[in-house]
């Protein structure tokens, strides 16, 4: 075993001592989230795939991949659509073919100390084409274990990758979103609606839209600068509340800051915040007034909040994951590379179906459509929060 899973393990144990020591009580996700607005993760879903995963590989078969979550699927948003993803491919090829393992590691302060350990097992196993993962908090452990394990494949998406910092190493292949173009639209689209007063609910006087972050850190910025711009360019004078949870899992903090934000005079808010936007989708919902999803089409899986949901944003992860695997089974991945994906590659996109057509007037979808067409040709340039 090497020292640095070793350390790991220590320091795994060490914090846990502690934390009993202490008297810590941390909850999981399902306990601190509303447990109306999201379903958890049960562990029959977990356990299906990893059943129907370690096959392929145990026979020496077909492509096997790895998706480390540090959460839980059930979120509506992220995680989903990463699981998704790799769900469809499986279905497409066949688990002969392509076959995966979700390892779901939980999301809370109490769970971090098992990431990277975690991580170094499935790197000691030595049954993974390729090890999935996600989020800034993760960057750290990635670049130890591609240090420790130079022949293990990794992708990462969701954060930039410090490739020059950590030796530039040539197993991991990093994916980014343009999420700042993306909610560039969302901006614009609550601008437009919340001066629209043949919607209703809109109180056309106000000119306050609202945002939920779950933490303040680049790429939830990036999308809070899309989203500012596009709100500002239709018009100036729309105030955007800021509301931050700080985390992606408490979802009854997020309704409670949601909830101030819509009695402060805001009509339309968006959630940048994992499990913990669902409250502002709840919040939304007890309040008459409008929130937009983001990760996943959250008005089709929250058929209760739908009329309260326009459209969402889509980071579309699991679009990404598909095509990275696609390309990686034809030799053709760019590992020791980063690639950004927005509207023209197809990694980020708005919902557009007859929900987004009956929910929003045909002069905002319009207008939506032709800024897109913008952004795609470089006529409009959108703001960003990340060195790119």
């Amino acid at each position: 075993m090497n020292m640095k899973k070793v350390l790991a393990m220590l320091l795994t144990a060490s914090m846990a001592f502690s934390m009993v020591a202490c008297g810590g009580n941390e909850t999981t996700p399902s306990e601190e989230g509303n447990a109306d607005a999201s379903e958890p993760a049960t562990e029959e879903s977990t356990e299906g795939n990893s059943e129907e995963g370690e096959a392929p590989a145990a026979s020496g078969e077909g492509y096997k991949a790895a998706l480390l979550l540090n959460g839980t699927l059930g979120d509506k948003s992220f995680y989903d659509s990463a699981n998704e993803g790799l769900t469809r491919l499986r279905d497409e090829l066949g688990a002969d073919t392509f076959d995966f393992k979700v390892e779901q590691m939980g999301g809370t302060t109490a769970d971090e100390a098992k990431w990277e350990p975690t991580l170094l097992d499935y790197c000691d196993s030595g049954e993974y084409d390729v090890i999935i993962m996600g989020t800034w908090q993760m960057a750290e452990p990635l670049a130890h274990a591609a240090e420790e394990y130079p022949d293990q494949k990794f992708i990462f998406f969701d954060e930039q990758f410090d490739f020059e910092g950590n030796g530039n190493p040539q197993n991991i292949y990093n994916i980014l979103y343009k999420q700042n173009e993306v909610s560039y639209l969302i901006g614009a689209a609550a601008a437009m609606m919340t001066t629209d007063e043949t919607i209703e609910g809109i109180d056309p006087a106000t000119k306050k839209i609202g945002f939920l972050g779950g933490m303040d850190n680049a790429v939830i910025n990036d999308f809070l600068k899309g989203y500012e711009q596009g709100a500002h360019d239709v018009d100036p004078e729309i105030e955007v509340v800021i509301g931050w949870v700080g985390d992606f899992v408490d979802s009854t903090k997020g309704k409670d800051i949601a909830l101030g934000q819509y009695q402060s005079g805001v009509d339309v808010g968006y959630n940048v915040a994992g499990n913990a936007g669902l409250g502002q989708i709840e919040a939304a919902g007890d309040s008459g007034l409008y929130a937009f999803g983001v990760d996943s089409d959250q008005a089709a899986l929250l058929p209760d909040y739908a009329d309260r949901i326009p459209t969402s944003a889509l980071k579309n992860v699991g679009n990404s994951l598909y095509r990275a695997i696609n390309l990686d089974l034809e030799g053709n991945l760019g590992y020791g590379t980063v690639e950004t994906l927005g509207f023209a590659e197809g990694g980020v996109e708005i919902v557009k179906d007859a929900h987004y057509e009956e929910m929003l007037p045909e002069n905002i979808r319009t207008a939506l459509d032709e800024m897109e067409q913008k952004i795609i040709s470089g006529e409009i340039v959108v703001e960003t929060a990340i060195e790119r």
